[in-house]
């Protein structure tokens, strides 16, 4: 009789590593597929929206990132409701299908220079299906794995699934790391940057394989047996207050928050460092990827400890440290990644002080708005230097001048120019704005030899510390508190609202109030308002469900 028992406990221990390991595969190349994008918005910008100026054109390939976040609720709605009705294993087969056709397709996809405004379209057309899959497919798969886990350890086992989008930005990174060094930079800019899209066609053939090889829920497969499936699982999630209430409340009280920590500490650090900083592509995705390394452990470690303490301590002492620190550690950050740049702003400030009524908000949809005013012009090459600067109010009709320290760098009026003049212009007066930056110490990009690797490797190792401390609990506490038979639709959407849009859009909207502003740490007031807002909800309001029974 022991023998048995000794038997029966290693079939269970090998299916619980078979459950995990296979549901936590899979998602982790559906992470991978809907990650590229991100890792490779510069390059997608020139490709795909080289039609528009360099400040819209980022702007728009931030919101085609977007896009596919944008989505995401709808395919939480549309699957949740499936994995409800015909079950956990088959929904997120679906899913993982529909994401790896749609990222191989954006591989193969014309650009902008060959078919003109439709590349876009058909690029935002595959996201929106990469969005509308991962939708269904975290849902399902955290749904899953907890249904496995015995009790006591549901934080735990959850917890691999919660490494799996970082693993999934992990091997993205590497990919492309690996593409990069193998074809160079001419080549990978000009076509090899496919090549980690076209990948995902392997990936997808691996994942189905693996998915393929599980049963399904054995809570699922209790409620079949037993007829109490959910007919309405929508109507039930949401048209019900008591649950309705619950769903509010998982959104503002826990997934809010953790989505900007996690978008914030992941991409939005990337976009920063790459982006604002300027320091160089490859090396940026290699700190990155360190930092990654380093930190991918503590999703497991914090979701082991909220199986002792509870998921809401953890979950909202993470909101708290990011929203009291992201200032300092991303001025920090600027002092390690690019010191020259940090040293000039100390020492030389720029402020452009102009007519109020003479600058725009300088994003141009379609690409054919002229910004010719002396503000226009100034911020405009401000922008596209990746220096930060103060607006200071200036009388009607005053010329716009830019103040570099004690230096002035008088603007001027295009609006009445011909084009061609007013470009000729344009280019003159930036390189004798970029002179006068450059005698005041501003770099045009950091310099490799000059970034201090270990410190942002460090910097950027905590901002992931926060993003598993919000991140590691969050799947079990979701599956714990909504019933079984409308699990998979109920957590499905308040996690997608909160990651799909609170988080999906933070790069975009962050990025737009640093180019509305000039101030490059403006962005951050977006992510620290909302995960404040998350403590103060889910401090108040959302019940600690630790160990929950969740049959």
């Amino acid at each position: 009789m022991a023998e048995a028992v000794a038997g029966d406990s290693v079939v269970e221990k090998t299916n619980h590593r078979l459950v995990i390991g296979a549901a936590s595969a899979g998602t982790v190349f559906e992470w991978y597929d809907f990650y590229l994008y991100g890792s490779l918005a510069g390059f997608i910008t020139q490709h795909f929206f080289s039609g528009v100026n360099e400040t819209t054109g980022y702007i728009f390939a931030l919101l085609a990132f977007a896009a596919g976040f944008a989505v995401r609720p709808f395919g939480a709605l549309v699957f949740g409701r499936l994995g409800d009705l015909w079950g956990r294993k088959n929904t997120f087969l679906v899913t993982m299908l529909l994401m790896g056709v749609s990222t191989f397709s954006v591989g193969l996809l014309p650009g902008y220079d060959q078919i003109g405004v439709l590349a876009p379209i058909l690029l935002i057309v595959m996201r929106l299906i990469q969005g509308l899959a991962l939708g269904g497919e975290y849902g399902g798969a955290a749904t899953y794995v907890a249904e496995h886990a015995p009790p006591g350890k549901r934080g735990l086992y959850t917890s691999w699934i919660q490494t799996t989008a970082t693993l999934g930005l992990f091997l993205s990174l590497l990919v492309i790391l690996a593409v990069r060094s193998m074809t160079g930079e001419e080549v990978f800019k000009a076509w090899a940057w496919r090549i980690p899209f076209l990948v995902s066609a392997v990936l997808l053939g691996v994942s189905l394989w693996i998915r393929l090889k599980l049963n399904e829920s054995p809570v699922f497969q209790k409620m079949v047996d037993e007829g109490t499936t959910s007919k309405k699982p929508l109507t039930e999630s949401f048209a019900k207050w008591p649950n309705l209430k619950i769903v509010l409340l998982a959104l503002v009280g826990l997934t809010a928050g953790q989505a900007v920590v996690w978008y914030t500490g992941q991409f939005y650090a990337l976009f920063f460092l790459e982006k604002t900083l300027k320091v160089d592509g490859a090396l940026t995705n290699t700190l990155v990827a360190c930092a990654l390394i380093l930190g991918t452990p503590f999703f497991v470690v914090f979701g082991w400890l909220s199986d002792k303490i509870g998921r809401k301590p953890i979950i909202l002492a993470g909101c708290l440290l990011a929203a009291l620190t992201y200032f300092p550690i991303f001025k920090a950050l600027t002092a390690a990644a690019n010191p020259a740049l940090a040293a000039a702003s100390a020492s030389a400030p720029v402020r452009v002080i102009a007519d109020p009524a003479d600058c725009s908000f300088q994003f141009d949809p379609v690409g054919k708005t002229a910004f010719s005013t002396s503000c226009d012009v100034a911020k405009a090459a401000l922008a596209s230097a990746g220096v930060t600067y103060e607006n200071v109010a200036a009388p009607t009709g005053t010329v716009a001048v830019v103040k570099i320290g004690e230096v002035q760098v008088p603007s001027f009026r295009g609006e009445a120019l011909p084009k061609a003049e007013f470009a000729a212009k344009k280019a003159d007066w930036t390189k004798g704005l970029s002179a006068a930056l450059h005698q005041a110490g501003y770099p045009a990009k950091a310099d490799p030899d000059q970034v201090h690797k270990p410190a942002v490797v460090g910097l950027l190792f905590l901002l992931m510390l926060y993003v598993t401390m919000v991140y590691g609990p969050v799947a079990a506490a979701l599956v714990e508190m909504f019933p079984a038979r409308i699990r998979y639709t109920s957590m499905s959407l308040p996690y997608h609202i909160g990651n799909g849009w609170f988080g999906g859009f933070l790069p975009t909207t962050a990025f737009a109030m640093v180019a509305a502003t000039g101030n490059i740490y403006f962005g951050l007031w977006y992510p620290i308002v909302v995960a404040a807002v998350t403590v103060v909800i889910g401090g108040l309001f959302v019940r600690e469900m630790r160990g929950a029974n969740v049959d």
